[in-house]
């Protein structure tokens, strides 16, 4: 009896462990690592979910957790959460001196290390990720493009063309304005708004790359006569823009273009998903801002947008890598051209399924850095900042064209060397 109770217990002990084992190793096998993935793009969240599914279906031991912050107050969180030792594993990160803030500080890998495939990318992709001494800290993903955006509906019905001439542009305006409609969306009441009229509307009478590249080497100034009657170009579209247009925001902007009550916007060529989501019966086009003459060169300000970047603070950069690896794919990639409407950086990118951008590739033919972004914005006072303020006044009436190139040239040169010579 007792060797019956006693083999019954081993039995049972056996069966136990066997158990505890099984368990044990379906645990194992679920087991996955959990990573963290931060934008600044709320508006993206489903794009990005379709992403990361795909990423999974493929990588079923890592799940990607989502974090989408509002634009407006992404770096606030993000620095916070970087300098508490936290924060997420993959992220997006600015690009020129909005990287340099967290590469300076010491919050991001070198990417090279964990992707070496980045060093394929353009060059003009990689001026927005790097640092002056050549080091990779992101990923490029998207490009985009100053622009001017057109009704085209409303150019057949009141018998416009796409103008050749910066007259002819004028010349619509007031067509347009006569019809009562408001000829161009934009305000001035946030400055970043009226530093994208400048990249729609001032490189072709600046001069593109000529002024671009004196200007950064310091052989000229701020104060040059070409940046100063890009200025007044601006002024002279005050005429058209909406009523009491430095009290107009972005959003009544955008509003007012997809809503068909404005015939021009100027901006960039992210602007197009989005005003296709809010009205996907709105027909328009676009066009670079023609110059004086008709064969004047018509430029568009082009710019690395953001990066993809690995916290050098994460224990889990294996797990990351793999995501980061995903989301630089050329599959990715053709995501981002045919679902929202951007310029895609990676190798390989097709932009056969979107018109658009097909289009916005023509147009860089002819394109200039966006000179504040890509040239000034590494130490403070920024260009952007200099010229945004000074460009509200301008537009209030309250500064002359010359005052706001000086007023941007004395910044600058506060720290910029080859403006000290």
């Amino acid at each position: 009896m007792k060797k019956r109770m006693t083999l019954v217990a081993v039995m049972l002990l056996v069966i136990s462990l066997v158990g505890l084992f099984a368990a044990g190793s379906a645990e194992q096998k679920t087991a996955k690592t959990e990573i963290q993935f931060w934008t600044w793009r709320p508006e993206d969240v489903d794009f990005y979910n379709s992403v990361i599914a795909d990423f999974e279906k493929a990588n079923p031991d890592i799940k990607v957790v989502q974090n989408a912050i509002r634009n407006t107050e992404y770096n606030t969180v993000l620095a916070a959460s970087l300098s508490g030792g936290s924060g997420p594993d993959i992220f997006q990160t600015r690009a020129y001196g909005g990287l340099l803030t967290f590469s300076d500080s010491g919050y991001l890998e070198n990417i090279e290390k964990w992707y070496p495939a980045v060093t394929n990318f353009p060059e003009a992709a990689l001026g927005g990720a790097k640092d002056s001494k050549g080091n990779i800290w992101g990923v490029p993903v998207i490009g985009q493009t100053q622009l001017v955006y057109y009704n085209k509906a409303m150019y057949d019905a009141y018998g416009l063309k796409v103008p050749a001439t910066w007259n002819e542009f004028l010349n619509n305006c007031k067509v347009l304005k006569n019809k009562g409609v408001t000829p161009i969306a934009n305000g001035s009441k946030e400055g970043w708004i009226v530093e994208t009229m400048l990249g729609s509307v001032g490189a072709t009478f600046y001069g593109g790359n000529d002024f671009f590249n004196e200007v950064v080497a310091g052989k000229t100034t701020f104060e040059d006569p070409r940046f100063i009657r890009a200025i007044e170009k601006l002024g002279e579209l005050k005429p058209y823009l909406p009523p009491m247009y430095t009290g107009v925001a972005y959003t009544d902007m955008q509003a007012a273009f997809f809503n068909e009550m404005a015939g021009h916007f100027l901006g960039g060529s992210y602007e197009a998903s989005y005003f296709k989501s809010q009205n996907p019966d709105l027909d328009f086009d676009i066009f670079a801002m023609p110059g004086e003459k008709a064969t004047d060169p018509r430029y568009v300000s082009v710019y690395a947008d953001m990066n993809w970047s690995l916290n050098a603070a994460s224990t889990k950069k294996e797990a990351a890598a793999k995501f980061l690896a995903f989301l630089a794919s050329t599959e990715v990639a053709n995501r981002f051209i045919k679902d929202l409407g951007n310029v895609a950086w990676a190798p390989g990118a097709d932009a056969s399924s979107s018109p658009f951008i097909q289009k916005v590739l023509e147009l860089q033919k002819t394109s200039t850095p966006y000179i504040f972004l890509v040239g000034f914005r590494y130490q403070q006072p920024t260009g952007s900042a200099l010229f945004q303020s000074a460009g509200q006044g301008f537009f209030a009436g309250e500064l002359s064209a010359a005052e706001v190139a000086s007023n941007v040239q004395r910044g600058i040169a506060t720290y910029y060397e080859p403006f000290q010579k």
